[in-house]
C-alpha cells in the first residue's frame, strides 16, 4: 500500500519586534550585523508578516501580495538610497489565511510595495530577497486594540509565519541633535531604560498603558505610530511573554534600538 509523504512540519516560530533605522542603517556596520546574525539564529521562515510603522490604513490592508516596487517613503537622502530594491516573492496564500483569520472586512491592496520600514531591516535580514513577504496596515494606534489584532494572528506562528512589527522604541525626530557625537537625549534614555525594565518583568498592563506609566512617554513618541507595531507583535507572541528576550539594544542618532524576541 503507498502512502503519500507527509508535509515538514515548520517550526513554531518566534515573534520580533525591531528598530528599523532609515536608508542609512545600510551604512552602520554594527546595526547590519546585528540584524544579521538574529536572522541567521532563527528559524528559516515559510513567509515573513510585516507590520511597519509606516502604514496606518483602516480596515486593515494586506499590500505587497506580489512583487511590486519599493515605496521610498522619505525624502532628502542621497540618491543611491531611492536605488534599492528588495524583489521578495508575494505571499498570497499567507494573506488568505491572515484575512481567514482576521475576517471579511481585510481588504488588499495589491499596488502598495514595501515601504522603508519593511525593506530596510529585511535587507539585512534576508538580503537574497528570498522569504514571501507580506506587509499588512496598522488599522489603529490604540494598544489594546493591536494586542488583539496580534492574539488573532498567533496561529500563524506554528506554519513558520515570523511575524514582525517594525518601528523604533524611540521617535522624536524634532528632538535630535543630528551631530554624530551629541549625547542621547534624556527622553530617549528614560524612556528606553523603562523598556528595559517593563520587558525584563514581562509587565504587560505597564506596556500597553505605557502613555500613563512610562517617564518622558509624549516626548519619546509624540505620535505613537513607531512604538504600535510592538503590541501586534506582544499579542502574537503573548503565550511567550515569560521569555521575552531583548536582542539589541542601545541607541542610534540618540534613537533607542532596544528589539526584543518572544519564543
Amino acid at each position: 500500500m503507498e502512502t503519500t509523504p507527509s508535509r515538514p512540519v515548520a517550526p513554531r516560530m518566534p515573534v520580533v519586534y525591531l528598530g528599523h533605522g532609515a536608508p542609512p542603517l545600510a551604512d552602520d556596520a554594527l546595526w547590519t550585523g546585528q540584524l544579521a546574525a538574529w536572522a541567521a539564529d532563527l528559524p528559516r521562515p515559510t513567509a515573513v508578516l510585516m507590520v511597519s510603522a509606516h502604514w496606518e490604513d483602516a480596515p486593515i490592508a494586506l499590500g505587497a501580495t506580489r512583487t511590486v516596487p519599493l515605496v521610498y517613503d522619505f525624502g532628502g537622502f542621497p540618491e543611491h538610497y531611492y536605488r534599492v530594491t528588495y524583489p521578495a516573492p508575494g505571499a498570497p496564500e499567507l494573506a488568505a489565511r491572515v484575512r481567514a483569520l482576521l475576517g471579511p472586512d481585510v481588504r488588499d491592496a495589491p499596488e502598495r510595495g514595501l515601504d522603508h520600514g519593511a525593506y530596510v531591516p529585511l535587507v539585512e535580514m534576508y538580503p537574497d530577497a528570498d522569504v514571501p513577504v507580506l506587509q499588512m496596515s496598522l488599522p489603529t494606534l490604540d494598544p489594546v486594540e493591536l494586542y488583539r489584532v496580534g492574539r488573532r494572528l498567533a496561529d500563524l506562528r506554528d506554519e513558520g509565519v515570523l511575524i514582525v512589527g517594525s518601528g523604533f522604541f524611540t521617535h522624536n525626530l524634532r528632538g535630535l541633535d543630528p551631530r554624530a557625537e551629541a549625547p542621547v537625549p534624556g527622553w530617549s534614555a528614560e524612556f528606553d531604560h523603562w523598556g528595559d525594565e517593563a520587558f525584563r518583568a514581562g509587565d504587560l498592563d505597564a506596556l500597553l498603558d505605557f502613555a500613563h506609566k512610562a517617564p518622558a512617554a509624549r516626548l519619546a513618541h509624540p505620535r505613537t505610530e513607531h512604538l504600535a507595531p510592538l503590541f501586534v507583535s506582544l499579542g502574537a507572541g503573548h503565550e511567550n511573554l515569560d521569555t521575552l528576550r531583548q536582542v539589541i539594544d542601545g541607541f542610534w542618532f540618540g534613537l533607542s534600538k532596544r528589539s526584543i524576541q518572544l519564543g
